[in-house]
């Protein structure tokens, strides 16, 4: 009578914890690990007070929330959100072997979000080839040499494993890549001007930027927004100048306009004038609540 055999791998554990511990921060990196577990190796029901994303490098398990049982696989992601009472459980004859990051922090909710591994959706399924593992062992290895500073690049490699998430997963982008591509185009657009206006930047550098010619660019842009991309630019620019002028009364007129983008100043009155129809020595006047000068 033949017997099935199954052949065990040598079981591992590992973890190291951030050496800094900031107690309070937009967003922390706790710790990382990785283990082969043992067949049927199971944690939970239980609850945390983190965020714990596993990725599974080999083998097989079980993942369950609340309210639904996920087999999971090579490639694939599961993520412990807060509160949430979870239990996951590897395969009896083909045990997983996964890495883990554990995170908080204030922003940290926020930017889980965007990822899309929400508590009702917390699984996602990607190639093997993903960059996660690496990361996630880069995490590890920094905490393990004990320096404080390991604790930002592991903040960095967090933002890696998020973007390989949006990458692969799709998830992320989900709202954007269901909108029409005219309307993304246009938002890559204003996405464009709003980083770069404090720059001597022209519509043709935005236009080679994208990859599409002025005519079409700027016809959709007028289509969507009502304005050319050149008039949205200039208030933008005439916007952010009233900030500065507001704001910082120790800047000369020259030094406002170059900072937002505009290198002769005498242009950047005209324009100032124009739009909000005094002169930006008369709008700093009236802030400051002084009689202009003659």
């Amino acid at each position: 009578m033949l017997r099935k055999v199954i052949l065990l791998k040598p079981t591992t554990y590992s973890v190291a914890s951030n050496p800094a511990q900031p107690e309070a921060s937009r967003l922390r990196v706790r710790f990382a690990g990785e283990s082969q577990t043992l067949p049927r190796h199971a944690l939970g029901p239980k609850i945390y007070d983190h965020f714990l994303l596993h990725v599974i490098e080999s083998g097989r398990g079980t993942f369950r929330t609340e309210s639904d049982t996920y087999p999971l696989g090579p490639g694939d992601c599961f993520l412990i959100h807060p509160g949430q009472l979870v239990s996951y459980v590897s395969d009896h004859n083909d045990p997983w072997r996964y890495r883990w990051v554990a995170f908080d922090g204030d922003a940290a909710a926020e930017e889980v979000e965007a990822t899309g591994l929400l508590p009702e959706r917390p699984v996602l399924h990607m190639p093997c080839e993903s960059l996660i593992p690496g990361y996630i062992s880069r995490i590890q290895a920094g905490f393990q040499t004990k320096e404080e500073s390991s604790h930002v690049a592991a903040v960095g490699y967090l933002y890696l494993i998020w973007a390989e998430i949006m990458r692969l997963g799709g998830s992320p982008a989900q709202v954007l890549l269901a909108e029409p591509q005219v309307q993304r185009t246009v938002k890559q657009m204003i996405n464009y001007m709003t980083a770069q206006y404090a720059h001597p930047v022209s519509i043709e550098q935005m236009c080679a930027s994208l990859g599409y010619n002025r005519a079409y660019l700027s016809r959709i842009f007028k289509k969507e927004t009502g304005m050319t991309p050149i008039t949205y630019l200039l208030r933008l620019r005439i916007d952010q100048s009233k900030r500065l002028l507001r704001e910082r009364p120790d800047l000369s007129i020259e030094q406002v306009a170059a900072s937002v983008g505009l290198t002769d100043p005498l242009y950047f009155s005209r324009q100032f004038k124009r739009w909000v129809g005094k002169s930006p020595t008369r709008y700093r006047k009236d802030i400051e609540g002084a009689p202009a000068e003659d």
